[in-house]
């Protein structure tokens, strides 16, 4: 019999290899544009408290125009894909998230003029459907065993809100401080269920996932959990607890669950974006028969 191949995921191989098309350029736009719209989205909630509005818009907005423009970066025709990224609404997360954007930016500058409750509430749900498209971008990339776990949406979902309610805490003690209190109950309910999806995902990705991407699953596991949800949990808890502190637990507790989060997003699209390589069903195998085992080098499944 034929000796099989293992595999060493080279690309070309039979084993997954590391996806070479969306490098830290895509995971740039889900950064920014996932901490740009739960930035808007945190501001629209702390707007009804009297929060502030204007400049947390404003910043909101950059970091979702700058998270296109790595897009745009990254595309190999830039005069034209502005364009053609418009053409098939009807099976295109990209195309929808394209289509919001152009919705997002008004809608924005609106609140941004307004500066009150009612432009921030105007644009809530166009930046809560500008976080959704990116999710789905994710999912529907069936050949990235990485991405396309139903999983991945409330994933990419919750810890867009996360960065955002994390910058608005740390943008907060910059431009009001004292003002931090309530966003920072969010934050920990936040990082709660950003940790719960992470644990789901992960557990999920066990089962059936390439070798390379679980290696990297694993890699960022600790670091993500300590640093980015479990650490600001702390500091948010000391903070409640003891007031005197809040001055600097609050914002460094928003730049861990912002920072965490930008890490989980590069990790997942650049570092752990295993293609799905090939199986075979059956091995050649000399003289009639069946055939011998097949196999699926590069994988782990249970």
């Amino acid at each position: 019999m034929l000796a099989l191949s293992t595999g060493n995921g080279v690309v070309g191989g039979i084993a997954p290899w590391l996806q070479q098309h969306w490098d830290w350029r895509a995971a740039a736009n889900f950064i920014c544009g996932g901490t740009g719209s739960g930035l808007l989205l945190a501001t629209a909630v702390m707007s009804i408290g009297g929060g502030m509005v204007r400049p947390l818009a404003l910043l909101s907005l950059a970091f979702v125009a700058l998270g296109l423009f790595f897009v745009w970066l990254e595309t190999g025709r830039p005069l034209r894909a502005p364009l053609n990224v418009l053409f098939h609404p009807q099976t295109s997360w990209m195309t929808r998230e394209a289509m919001v954007a152009l919705v997002l930016f008004p809608f924005g500058l609106i609140a941004v003029w307004q500066d009150g409750v009612f432009g921030a509430h105007l644009t809530a749900p166009v930046a809560f459907a500008f976080l959704y498209c990116q999710a789905q971008i994710l999912k529907a990339s069936r050949g990235i065993p990485a991405w396309r776990e139903a999983a991945i949406v409330p994933l990419i979902i919750t810890t867009g809100l996360t960065e955002g309610c994390g910058l608005y805490l740390l943008a907060a003690s910059l431009l009001a401080p004292g003002n931090g209190t309530t966003a920072a109950g969010g934050l920990l309910v936040l990082v709660i269920i950003r940790s719960w999806n992470w644990a789901s995902y992960h557990r999920i990705m066990a089962t059936d996932a390439p070798t390379g991407t679980l290696r990297e699953l694993a890699r960022a596991n600790i670091p993500f959990m300590a640093v980015g949800n479990i650490a600001p949990l702390a500091l948010v808890v000391g903070a409640l607890m003891w007031p005197d502190i809040q001055a600097y637990a609050l914002p460094l507790a928003g730049a861990l669950a912002l920072l965490g989060g930008w890490y989980l997003k590069y990790m997942i699209i650049v570092l752990a974006s295993y293609n799905q390589g090939f199986a075979l069903e059956r091995s050649p195998e000399r003289g009639t028969g069946g055939g011998g085992p097949g196999a699926k080098p590069g994988w782990n499944w249970s």
